[in-house]
């Protein structure tokens, strides 16, 4: 198995500030980045300390999202200084990881 270094991204939001479908179509067809999840909590605060939660009243979501995607670092750093021009201000973490990619010969054994 062969190893690469990488830099994986959080991206905090909430479903209210509607930038969701940007991003994700940005980072899958403008960057193609190796890999991208989107969580969505139950509920979060941040800074503000307002929280955001779903309860069976509330006609309107506003629930918290995360938006996770790694590639190498060099290019999640240039993606980030991009998206921070039209993201509003808000969380973003990162930190290094290792990625395991699998041999061609074992990619060939899972598909059997």
């Amino acid at each position: 198995m062969k190893r690469m270094s990488i830099t994986v991204a959080r991206v905090y939001l909430t479903e209210r500030e509607a930038h969701l479908d940007r991003l994700v179509e940005h980072l899958r067809t403008e960057e193609r980045v190796h890999g991208l999840t989107v969580f969505r909590a139950v509920a979060g605060f941040g800074p503000s300390g307002h929280v955001h939660s779903s309860h069976l009243v509330d006609l309107v979501a506003d629930l918290p999202l995360v938006v996770e995607f790694f590639d190498t670092p060099e290019r999640v750093g240039a993606i980030l200084d991009q998206v921070r021009e039209w993201l509003p201000p808000g969380p973003i973490v990162t930190w290094p990881a290792e990625l395991d990619l699998p041999n061609p010969s074992q990619e060939s054994d899972r598909d059997a």
